[in-house]
């Protein structure tokens, strides 16, 4: 294409001269954003991450107040690992068949790994960082450090959480086989159960 033909118009009667001529003269006429629209532009992208609208998440954690702006998808495993840097909560399988995510929400057990943070909000959330008063144990802590009821260590955090729970908040059991059946939730797969039974057992008699 010679200079003429790129000046000249085109089948549509369009030259690219004119194109851009009148594409520069309608981008000149644009209205300028005021720095009021510039702030406001800034703040809507601060409460979007790739596109996702965030939402506020205000709770307490191990008793302490905590605002987040996270994902509406995000999970509370993941927000306790990855923005709170609590890593006592571990993930297991990740699809609430373990139980070695297990927290408490308002003193109930429930598996993180299916729980959204962006649902807890008001919310009193313990993990196993919070359970000891200071440097004292807590008597479930105390008691699988007494038997001990673990081998590898992974699943024991998630099963103390959810021994405590089975304790306070749900009455406890009355038997080894009762045990058992209310915590066949946690799985350990080192098979540690004769041990974590032996310090469940010791540790709600202190604890009622």
């Amino acid at each position: 294409m010679n200079q003429d033909d790129d000046a000249g118009p085109n089948r549509w009667g369009v030259s690219r001269r004119n194109f851009l001529g009148g594409s520069l003269a309608a981008a000149a006429a644009v209205t300028p954003l005021t720095t009021g629209q510039v702030e406001a532009a800034g703040a809507a992208s601060a409460l979007t991450v790739d596109g996702v609208a965030q939402v506020t998440v205000r709770a307490a954690v191990n008793g302490a107040p905590v605002t987040l702006r996270v994902d509406p998808r995000a999970t509370l495993l993941d927000t306790l690992r990855e923005r709170l840097d609590l890593k006592g909560t571990k993930k297991g399988c990740d699809r609430g068949q373990c139980g070695a995510c297990t927290v408490h929400i308002d003193g109930q057990r429930v598996l993180s790994c299916l729980t959204l943070a962006a649902t807890t909000t008001g919310r009193k959330i313990t993990t196993i960082e919070g359970l000891a008063d200071g440097d004292r144990l807590h008597p479930m802590q105390q008691a699988f450090i007494d038997h001990d009821g673990l081998q590898c260590g992974f699943c024991t955090p998630g099963q103390i959480m959810s021994a405590v729970a089975m304790v306070d908040d749900e009455g406890g059991a009355d038997s080894d086989d009762e045990i058992r059946e209310r915590m066949s939730g946690n799985i350990c797969r080192c098979s540690a159960y004769p041990r974590i039974v032996d310090s469940i057992r010791d540790a709600q008699q202190v604890m009622r």
